[in-house]
């Protein structure tokens, strides 16, 4: 019934109406949230689609999605916005850095019977119901594998992250400089710079570092502002770029155009279609089970994209 469902939206079939009332009534219900950042990234419209055919591609459950987009990153924004989401579904799956007061918000909707759970990046509520994402530490020490293995003598490697407070983004970045400091002692590490999500904070950041050091070998992106990253890189002579090695941990449209340049060494990534199915399904078991469980860890591998396998 739902792949008939499916064909008729497709189609712009005009009894659409009647297949949905059949559907919903022979099935169990459930509306889930997503919180997902950012509309103007491509990355994060993508999620979207993905989590809705995931929604609809279900067969034993009507799941009806109710995805909405945060562009204003600030915590009391964010939990506002999920406080809403969780007055309307039974779940909420959420995407943030971590913080107390959105640690507040999700500790008052387990309270009300609203289970949250924490995708891409967790959260430190004890009260989350689920995290749904990749292993970050094994991500950040491939990541500075990759760096070792395809830069050649001493050099300074740039770390750029989105926020402080994103555990995804500060867990790759440790455990990639534990790689480094372990197998690649040549490899000098400068601070984490972080570029708060902006492309244009990180063009600004890239192109200053350029002019000012003369052995960058390296770069890794692990939080947005990839786009950022490949506008500087774009605007440097041929030779100097080639010398650059650039990881990141998206698979957005503008990564897989720095990935067929060449100007991306690798994408470390979440495959979108397994992760939004996972998380879906997380969801539900979290609404079905005992509110008083651990906290489940569903980690998904992640994806390795180069040049020659895009």
């Amino acid at each position: 019934m739902q792949r008939v469902q499916l064909a008729a939206e497709r189609i712009g079939y005009s009894g659409l109406g009647a297949i949905e009332h059949r559907l919903r009534d022979s099935a169990p219900n459930y509306r889930l949230g997503f919180l997902l950042q950012q509309s103007t990234r491509d990355l994060y419209q993508l999620f979207g689609k993905r989590i809705v055919a995931a929604c609809r591609g279900r067969r034993d459950e009507v799941v009806d999605p109710l995805v909405d987009f945060v562009d204003l990153l600030t915590p009391d924004n964010i939990a506002a916005r999920l406080m809403a989401l969780g007055k309307e579904c039974d779940a909420v799956a959420v995407t943030a850095a971590d913080h107390p007061v959105i640690n507040h918000t999700i500790r008052e909707l387990r309270e009300q019977g609203k289970p949250v759970v924490s995708y891409i990046t967790d959260q430190s509520a004890p009260e989350r119901a689920a995290y749904v994402g990749t292993d970050n530490w094994k991500l950040g020490r491939t990541a500075g594998y990759l760096m070792a293995q395809m830069t050649n003598g001493p050099g300074r490697v740039a770390v750029f992250i989105g926020n402080h407070r994103y555990q995804c983004q500060d867990v790759s970045d440790a455990s990639f400089r534990s790689y480094i400091r372990e197998h690649a002692p040549r490899l000098t590490i400068e601070e984490s710079r972080p570029t708060y999500e902006e492309p244009r904070n990180a063009y600004q950041m890239v192109s200053e570092l350029l002019r000012t050091t003369d052995d960058l070998a390296g770069i890794l992106i692990v939080g947005g502002g990839i786009s950022g990253v490949l506008r500087a890189l774009r605007e440097l002579p041929e030779e100097q770029r080639k010398s650059i090695r650039l990881v990141c941990r998206d698979i957005g449209p503008e990564t897989r155009r720095g990935l067929s340049e060449g100007l991306i060494t690798a994408a470390l990534c979440h495959p979108m279609e397994q992760t939004s199915e996972l998380l879906v399904q997380t969801m539900i078991d979290a609404i079905e089970g005992d509110s008083t469980e651990a906290t489940m860890q569903r980690t998904i591998p992640f994806e390795i994209i180069t040049p020659e396998n895009i």
